[in-house]
């Protein structure tokens, strides 16, 4: 399926794909990994964490507290932080880059929202225009002096410290926006709640609570009393939903196919896909249900179905959000059609990720209608092999490469060198389970 040229030229070529079986194990949960990091640099003492997730976003964040005086030794098997507490950190001698990362950079505002010292942040050229105002604004009604370009780009500049708790009602549900203002909270005198219109993920939360933090959670309202101090930790991560989403949707499109995902985290904020899917008629066992460190986490195994289109929307989007390309794919190989609505912000994702898959899509020849929130998609059959454009989004680019499974004849998708954010090795595990007998 991947020509060894191919990799050097920075491209994808799929072909049409024989049966897919066996089994794999995704990369660790990108999400819980910049946690991990983060959470563990700021705890006083020694935390380990084992699974970490060796791509180009999590790592960027290691370097940022690396930057800030955090020690942190990457022994191979485990990850250990010399954690600093809150209190600990350095002021850094340059700009921090974030690389791709919004978690990396978000999540890091509020940190540095109550340091007292300043620290400006940036990042690549797609990063650099994705907007930061959801997150500057609680940060600043906290006392952050937050200066951005116009319109709340990066690069930004914050000075820190002097922090009062809010009650913040977010009209986003954000994990992001979320976590940054529980980072910040922990700098603060008193109680700071953050309240969100629909549950997001939850996993610092989860973290937070098990480093022995003074958080409270009240159905869509979240609280934390500051000035605590967090407990080290020894974490297990789980293998990430949103990357095992991509083998989901090619053993339910692919004929013939069966495959057992591995260890995958099922927090119940991230599966949305899931039941998505079931709904679609897709054919997916959930097996082996344990917990690892706090976390849910199954073996899923998925078999070859007939999907038919579904119309979605509200919170079960929300807890789809970043599988929205790979379930386009499967809309697109469905019976009938599907509408997908309430995904606006993903208009500023590393893409225009609505935009982008609605050109990937009719460039396969399916019949796509874009809306402001979200997409309609008219199954077919089979796609038509096309030369799709990332645009520079690891999740559209891996998305195509699964839609190219169903093409009668070559996909070539450019601009992959994007997948090292999330997945370095994702072609080929794919290629693994196409040889498999």
């Amino acid at each position: 399926m991947l020509k060894k040229e191919d990799r050097e030229l920075e491209t994808f070529s799929i072909r049409k794909s024989s049966p897919l079986r066996g089994e794999v194990q995704p990369p660790a949960d990108k999400s819980i990994s910049h946690r991990a990091i983060i959470l563990g640099a700021l705890s006083q003492g020694r935390s380990t964490v084992k699974n970490f997730l060796r791509a180009e976003d999590p790592l960027t964040t290691i370097a940022a507290f690396r930057q800030m005086g955090v020690e942190i030794e990457d022994k191979g098997e485990e990850i250990i932080i010399d954690g600093k507490g809150l209190t600990g950190l350095k002021e850094p001698s340059g700009i921090i880059d974030c690389g791709n990362s919004g978690t990396t950079m978000r999540l890091l505002c509020g940190v540095l929202a109550g340091q007292p010292f300043s620290a400006t942040l940036s990042g690549d050229d797609s990063l650099r225009r994705r907007p930061m105002q959801r997150v500057i604004k609680p940060l600043v009604e906290m006392g952050a002096r937050i200066t951005s370009q116009a319109g709340g780009y990066p690069p930004l500049t914050i000075q820190g410290g002097g922090l009062t708790p809010v009650n913040y009602k977010s009209t986003v549900a954000s994990a992001q926006v979320k976590s940054a203002i529980l980072l910040a909270g922990l700098y603060c005198d008193g109680v700071t709640t953050i309240s969100e219109p629909d549950k997001s993920r939850d996993h610092t939360e989860r973290m937070l609570k098990a480093q022995g933090a003074g958080i409270e959670i009240k159905n869509l309202e979240i609280s934390i009393k500051g000035r605590a101090s967090l407990n080290p930790f020894n974490i297990i991560i789980p293998a990430d939903f949103s990357s095992a989403a991509f083998f989901l949707v090619a053993g339910a499109i692919v004929p013939d196919s069966e495959i057992v995902i591995k260890n995958v985290g099922i927090n119940p904020t991230r599966t949305g896909l899931l039941d998505i899917l079931h709904l679609m008629g897709a054919d997916i066992e959930t097996k082996n249900e344990h917990e690892v460190s706090g976390e849910p986490v199954a073996d899923l195994h998925v078999r070859h179905s007939s999907l038919r289109g579904v119309t979605v929307g509200g919170d079960l989007i929300l807890k789809a959000i970043d599988e929205f390309p790979i379930l386009c794919v499967a809309a697109s190989l469905s019976e009938g059609v599907t509408k997908i609505t309430g995904a606006e912000e993903l208009r500023v994702k590393e893409s225009d990720r609505i935009k982008t898959m609605a050109e990937a899509l009719r460039k396969a020849g399916v019949d796509v209608e874009e809306l402001k929130d979200g997409i309609i998609i008219k199954g077919r059959n089979r796609l038509k092999p096309a030369s799709i454009q990332s645009h520079g989004d690891h999740r559209v680019a891996m998305s195509m490469a699964i839609a190219g499974l169903m093409a009668d004849g070559e996909t070539i998708i450019e601009d992959t060198t994007c997948v090292n954010t999330s997945f370095p090795k994702f072609m080929e595990m794919l290629e693994g389970l196409a040889k498999a007998k």
